[in-house]
C-alpha cells in the first residue's frame, strides 16, 4: 500500500484544523466534524489548544484514500510556533497550505510559503471560506500570484461565492497552458504545434506539482464541505507518494516527542530508509558521529484510520510512535543519517526568567520545565544556581501565555514571568591570546594551556584548531580542553553565548603518571582530565579579555502593509521603535515598508500598529541576523557558572590544588 506523509499549514484562523476534521469525516474516519469553538476536533489534543482554538503541538492521525494510507499532520499556525512547523515539513513528502477566500494572503502565510519553497516541498494551495461573506476568488489568485508565488494553476472556479451555497466547479484553468509550457520546452512545441490533448497537459501538471514547480490552487468550504472531494483527488493525484527502500539500512528522523501515562518517552519518527522491529537495538542522536545513545525499542504503533495500531515493524515512507528509547530527542536521527541538507530552524531570540508561584515547589518546577523543554529542543533552559533562578528561551508573548497555562493545567505549578528580553550573543572584537604553564605563576593545575581567539565571519559558529602536535600528550587531555572551551564559550564577558570565533590551541603540557614503588598511582604529581578541565576556563576569558568581545541583539526582517496614506503616520512609530525601513514602495493605495526592528522591539510593533494605519497595518517578520547594540546601555547577562572573569572565586570554587 503506498503511503503519503501530509502536512496541513496556515497562518492562524484559516481554517486549517476545520479542514483536517472534514477530510476526516469524508475519509469516514469521524463520524462528525468537530469545530473549534466547540473545543472537540480530532487533533487538537491539549486542553488549552482546546479552549484557545489554536494548534500548538502537531498531531498525526491517519486515514485511507483509494489505496493510499495519508498520515495526517496538523500543524500550528501562530508564529510564535514555527520551529514547531518547521520540523515537521522535513518528514513530509507534500503540503496543503490554506488560504482564507475572506483575509486572503496573510503575513504567516508569506512565511510558509517561503519555507516550503526553500525546501522544495510539493505544495497544494485550498482556498477556504468561500460560503462566508466577503469571500473573493479573482482577488486572491491575484494575492497569490503576487505575494506567494506566479507559479500557479486554478483547478476549479466557484459559483454562489459569499454564501452558505458557495460550491466548486472543476476545471484546469486556461492559464495552465502558460504556466506548464514555461517549465517544459518539448511541451511547449507540442502547444505551437497545436498537438498538445488535456491528457498529456495534466500529466505536465503532474509533474510539476511533484517537483515542486507548481502549486495547483483549489477552492472549498470546510465548513460545508464544498470542494473537498476535488482537494482529495489532488492530494491523491498529484502529491508524491512516499518513496524509501523497506530492505535498506534503518534511517528515521524524530519529529516529535511526548510523555507517556507512565511518563515514558515516545517518540514519533518518520522512517526514510529501512525497518524497524520491536527489540531492534539501534543507535539515535542528533546527527551521525561517534558517542551516539543506544536503545531497545520495546513497542511500535503506527496510524490507521484515525487512531493508533499496535505494530511489530515499521517500513521505510511509513510514521511510527516508539517506545524504549529513554533518552531521545526531537530531531534525532535513527540508525544511519540521511544525506539531505540541513533545515533551518530560526533560534529563539528572546528570554525570560520563570519565576515559581506561592506554594510552587522549585525542584518540581525544574523537572517539569526539563520535560516541556525534552519535547521542544529550541526551547532552551538556563539554571542559575546562586540565584536560584530559571530562565527559558522564546519565540514569542504568545509562547510564554502557553508555558504558563501549560505547567497550570498539566503540572499544577503556578508560575509568572519576568518582563521579555532579547537573547543576544557576543562576538570577538579582534585577536586575543593567553597562556598558563604548569606549576608557573600561580597555576594550581598540573597543565599547560594556551589559546587564541579569532574572529570568524558571521553565522561560521565556533570552530577548534590545534598548533600543537596531537601526539604531545595524551588525546583524553585534547579533548577535555575542546570540550571545556565550547561550554565556557557559552558564557562570555558579559554573560552571553560567545560565537563567530576560531579558537586555537598553541600552547599544551602535562604532568606525567607518577606512582611510587609498592603505592599505587600518585594524584598530587600527575595530570588528570580535571587539571585541564579547571584551567581551560581561566585561558580562554584572558583571551577573551585581550580580543574583546561586541554584544549584539537579534534583529528581524520586517515587512508592514498599510495604506499609503498612513505613512506619515506609521514612520515616526517605527522610529521611535528603532526599526530602520531599506525600502519603501507604493502599489496603488497601499504601501510596502521592508527593513530591520530589534527582536525586543517586534511586540510592541505588533501592539501599535494598529493604530497610524487605521486597523489596516499588516507586519510579517522573521528572524534576520544579529546586530551589535547600537544604543542604550550594552545589556549583561547573570553568570550561571563559577565565574572564571574573577580569578580568586573561581579558584576558591574549582581548584583542588593551591600549591604549584
Amino acid at each position: 500500500m503506498h503511503v503519503l506523509n501530509l502536512g496541513i499549514l496556515a497562518h492562524v484562523d484559516a481554517g486549517k484544523t476545520s479542514l483536517t476534521e472534514r477530510l476526516l469525516h469524508s475519509a469516514g474516519v469521524i463520524e462528525e466534524v468537530g469545530r473549534v469553538d466547540d473545543g472537540n476536533t480530532t487533533t487538537d489534543t491539549l486542553a488549552l489548544e482546546r479552549r484557545r482554538g489554536i494548534t500548538i503541538k502537531s498531531a498525526v492521525v491517519s486515514f485511507p484514500l483509494d489505496g493510499v494510507t495519508v498520515n495526517l499532520i496538523d500543524t500550528p499556525g501562530h508564529p510564535d510556533f514555527i520551529a514547531e512547523v518547521e520540523r515537521v515539513l522535513g518528514v513530509l513528502d507534500g503540503a496543503v497550505l490554506v488560504v482564507s477566500a475572506v483575509e486572503g494572503v496573510q503575513a504567516q502565510t508569506r512565511v510558509l510559503m517561503r519555507t516550503l519553497r526553500r525546501l522544495s516541498l510539493p505544495t497544494l494551495l485550498f482556498v477556504n471560506k468561500i460560503d462566508r461573506r466577503g469571500a473573493r476568488e479573482a482577488d486572491v489568485l491575484r494575492e497569490i500570484s503576487a505575494r506567494l508565488t506566479p507559479a500557479i494553476v486554478p483547478m476549479a472556479t466557484t459559483e454562489d461565492l459569499g454564501t452558505p451555497g458557495a460550491r466548486c466547479v472543476p476545471g484546469l484553468s486556461p492559464m495552465a497552458p502558460d504556466v506548464l509550457t514555461a517549465l517544459d520546452d518539448d511541451l511547449l512545441a507540442a502547444y505551437v504545434e497545436g498537438t498538445v490533448t488535456r491528457s498529456r497537459l495534466r500529466e505536465a501538471l503532474t509533474a510539476a506539482t511533484r517537483q515542486a514547480r507548481v502549486h495547483p490552487v483549489l477552492f472549498g468550504s470546510a465548513a460545508t464541505g464544498a470542494g473537498v472531494d476535488a482537494l482529495l483527488a489532488g492530494v491523491r493525484d498529484l502529491l508524491p507518494p512516499a518513496d524509501g527502500d523497506p530492505d535498506g539500512p534503518v534511517s528515521a528522523t524524530v519529529f516529535k516527542v511526548e510523555r507517556g501515562g507512565t511518563g515514558e518517552k515516545i517518540a514519533y519518527a518518520r522512517m526514510f530508509s529501512g525497518t524497524l522491529r520491536v527489540r531492534d537495538r539501534v543507535p539515535f542522536g542528533p546527527d551521525g558521529g561517534p558517542g551516539r545513545a543506544q536503545g531497545r525499542v520495546t513497542g511500535i504503533s503506527v496510524f490507521d484510520r484515525g487512531t493508533g495500531a499496535r505494530a511489530d515493524a515499521v517500513p521505510a515512507g511509513r510514521i511510527a510512535r516508539l517506545w524504549g528509547l529513554a533518552d531521545v530527542r526531537i530531531g534525532d536521527v535513527i540508525g544511519e543519517p540521511r544525506t539531505a541538507g540541513e533545515r533551518f530552524f530560526a533560534p529563539p531570540t528572546l528570554e525570560t526568567v520563570v519565576v515559581p508561584g506561592p506554594g510552587t515547589d522549585p525542584g518540581a518546577l525544574h523537572l517539569a520545565l526539563t520535560r516541556l523543554a525534552e519535547q521542544d529542543p529550541l526551547i532552551g533552559l538556563r539554571h542559575d544556581e546562586a540565584r536560584r533562578e530559571i530562565s527559558v528561551s522564546l519565540y514569542g508573548e504568545v509562547q510564554k501565555e502557553v508555558l504558563q497555562a501549560t505547567l497550570a493545567e498539566e503540572h499544577g505549578l503556578d508560575v509568572a514571568f519576568r518582563a521579555t528580553t532579547p537573547l543576544c550573543v557576543e562576538r570577538p572584537a579582534g585577536p586575543g591570546a593567553a597562556v598558563e604553564f604548569n606549576r608557573k605563576d600561580g597555576n594550581p593545575f598540573l597543565a599547560t594551556v594556551g589559546l587564541r581567539v579569532d574572529p570568524a565571519p558571521a553565522g561560521s559558529g565556533v570552530a577548534f584548531r590545534l598548533e600543537v602536535e596531537l601526539g604531545s600528550m595524551p588525546y583524553a587531555f585534547f579533548k577535555a580542553v575542546e570540550d571545556t572551551v565550547r561550554e565556557t564559550l557559552e558564557q562570555g564577558l558579559r554573560g552571553w553565548r560567545v560565537t563567530d570565533c576560531t579558537v586555537t590551541l598553541t600552547h599544551c603540557g602535562y604532568s606525567p603518571r607518577q606512582s611510587h614503588a609498592h603505592q599505587g598511582f600518585d594524584k598530587s604529581m600527575s595530570s588528570t582530565g580535571a587539571d585541564f578541565r579547571g584551567l581551560t576556563p581561566l585561558v580562554l576569558v584572558e583571551a577573551l579579555r585581550r580580543a574583546g568581545t561586541v554584544v549584539h541583539q537579534p534583529v528581524h526582517r520586517f515587512r508592514v502593509e498599510a495604506p499609503a496614506d498612513t505613512l506619515g503616520a506609521l514612520l515616526p512609530v517605527l522610529a521611535g521603535l528603532e526599526a530602520v525601513p531599506d525600502t519603501t514602495r507604493t502599489h496603488g493605495a497601499l504601501c510596502v515598508l521592508e527593513g530591520s526592528v530589534p527582536a525586543a522591539r517586534v511586540h510592541a510593533l505588533e501592539q501599535r500598529l494598529p493604530g497610524p494605519t487605521r486597523g489596516e497595518g499588516e507586519l510579517e517578520s522573521a528572524f534576520g541576523h544579529y546586530a551589535p547594540v547600537a544604543h542604550g546601555p550594552v545589556p549583561e547577562r547573570p553568570r550561571t557558572d563559577h565565574n572564571p572573569l574573577n580569578r580568586k572565586e573561581y579558584l576558591l570554587n574549582v581548584a583542588r590544588r593551591t600549591g604549584g
